[in-house]
């Protein structure tokens, strides 16, 4: 084989694998069920141009996991995720060890800082079932990023009794070709967070059960 075809290999071999990768990153520990599930908060994006569910077993009830979800944000409980590299930009976050009762008071149409500037708006709270929160921008206003976006946290009967699965939905739309590019890297970068915030939250559930 040529060089040029041993380069052509490798790029093909590297583009399945980043491939492969993206694929597993948008469904982290969900199963099929909970990929094809119309979730609370689907609603305000119905025509998403990315979407990723990522999910976790909690042993413990949902109404156990839900104030740790309540106090999430920027200024309150964090993200229960890599506190470090958050810092490392600046972001000030300090992930909760305990349930703080100041912080579990969230409802419809309060907002959820991501970071001091950043904040996105409460459209679902539903104590015990899903919070979810929303950056989208009406049409004909000026929007602080290049695509709209969902967070959703919702609480659904583990297959045991007793236990928890703890589902969180991404829905993304972007707003142009760079809105697309962006979603991506956010995408990307939201797999390694999720993941390890999905593990502590059900660290410290499980820890306070």
């Amino acid at each position: 084989m040529t060089r040029a075809g041993r380069v052509l290999v490798g790029a093909g071999l590297l583009a399945a694998g980043c491939g492969v990768l993206r694929h597993a990153g948008l469904r982290w520990g969900a199963s099929e069920v909970e990929l094809a599930a119309v979730l609370p908060g689907d609603d305000v994006l119905p025509a998403p141009d990315l979407v990723a569910t990522r999910a976790i077993t909690v042993r413990a009830d949902p109404g156990a996991v839900w104030p740790w979800l309540a106090q999430i944000g920027w200024g309150r409980g964090g993200f229960y995720s890599y506190d470090a590299l958050e810092n490392l930009v600046g972001l000030r976050i300090h992930s909760a060890d305990e349930v703080v009762e100041a912080w579990q008071d969230v409802r419809v149409g309060d907002v959820v800082h991501l970071a001091e500037p950043v904040a996105l708006d409460v459209v679902v709270a539903d104590p015990g079932r899903a919070l979810v929160l929303a950056g989208v921008t009406p049409a004909g206003e000026p929007a602080p990023a290049p695509y709209d976006y969902t967070w959703a946290f919702v609480l659904r009967a583990g297959n045991e009794a007793g236990t928890t699965r703890l589902v969180v939905r991404e829905r993304y739309v972007a707003r142009s070709a760079a809105g697309r590019v962006a979603v991506e890297a956010v995408a990307a970068l939201s797999a390694v967070m999720t993941e390890r915030m999905l593990r502590g939250v059900r660290d410290r559930v499980e820890r306070a059960s």
